[in-house]
């Protein structure tokens, strides 16, 4: 049997058309959609089909959206015995890895980041909050830069992301997040970029969404994770049921350590990392950290056949 890490990319990742091709080839997967539409109250699916893109980028929308066709994936993995060793997840993604890892079910995995989208979208005013990736900068450079800008303008600006060698993700108020678009260039990052998001997530100006977070958290039927997942917050295992909650709402302020998780699931010496969800960032990520990762994605069926064909074969031999 090999040694798998599944990865679950977050929020970023969608596109409309997500999910179709596999919706249309497998009753499983059109059984878990319409399982999700009806518990959300609203038609999930037509949005991840047809969009519009508006719509779908909607933080409540993306987030159910991005984390029902990662669950819908994993589980036809399950049915070929194909199962992971480790999981972790980017952010949202987490959450994907809580479903493989039996933590929760995914009909209360969609409900609750649906919930969790609608409280970050309200815990910051619209407008005022962004975030950007800096390329080029190492951490300390990156950190000195920021605490620079706090100080000289009073403003929240923080390390939000650390993706990968020369990628970190920051956020904070929109004012301090387009003055880092000049002076961080001037402290010698290669580029800024903005990125196209609803508020400044992991940083601290979440943590009225987290307070209300853990009364949603709460009311969710809760697992030791049979699989032990890699947590955002730590880039440490955890498996136990109690820290998993505590760590979920201390995520939304806090920095994702996804450089360090890739850098811990490459030492446990897998045979492979599958990134399994929409679109390719996790997989570019992981090559990042080390070119020579073996790496697969699964986000359709012509790419769920690649991966499942190597695994045979990889067991035959």
């Amino acid at each position: 049997m090999k040694k798998l890490a599944f990865v679950f990319p977050g929020q970023g990742s969608q596109a409309v058309g997500m999910g179709k091709d596999l919706y249309h080839h497998y009753d499983l997967v059109k059984q878990m959609f319409e399982q999700a539409n009806t518990a959300l109250g609203y038609d999930l699916t037509s949005i991840m089909f047809e969009g519009p893109s508006e719509e779908l980028t909607k933080t409540e929308n993306t987030q159910p959206a991005l984390l029902l066709l990662s669950a819908a994936i994993t589980e036809l993995l399950k049915q070929e015995q194909i199962s992971a060793h480790i999981t972790a997840g980017h952010s949202l993604g987490e959450y994907s890895a809580l479903v493989a890892s039996e933590a929760i079910s995914y009909i209360d995995a969609v409900q609750l980041v649906h919930k969790r989208g609608k409280l970050m979208d309200n815990a910051y005013p619209e407008g005022k909050g962004s975030m950007a990736a800096v390329l080029g900068l190492k951490q300390e450079e990156l950190e000195t830069a920021l605490e620079e800008i706090r100080k000289e303008y009073n403003q929240v600006i923080e390390i939000a992301n650390l993706n990968c060698p020369g990628q970190i993700v920051i956020s904070g108020t929109k004012e301090a997040i387009d003055i880092a678009l000049k002076s961080l260039k001037e402290a010698g990052a290669k580029r800024v970029l903005p990125l196209s998001v609803s508020g400044p997530f992991h940083s601290s100006l979440m943590k009225p969404a987290a307070e209300e977070f853990q009364k949603e958290v709460d009311k969710v039927e809760w697992n030791d994770a049979i699989i032990p997942l890699y947590a955002n917050v730590t880039a440490k295992t955890v498996s136990s049921k109690e820290e998993i909650k505590s760590l979920l709402v201390e995520q939304l302020y806090s920095p994702v350590r996804f450089e360090e998780i890739t850098e811990q699931i490459l030492a446990e010496k897998v045979d492979a990392i599958v990134e399994i969800g929409n679109g390719k960032v996790l997989s570019g990520l992981v090559k990042k950290v080390d070119r020579r990762a073996p790496v697969f994605n699964i986000q359709d069926t012509d790419s769920l056949k690649v991966f499942t064909d190597w695994v045979k074969e990889e067991a035959i031999c």
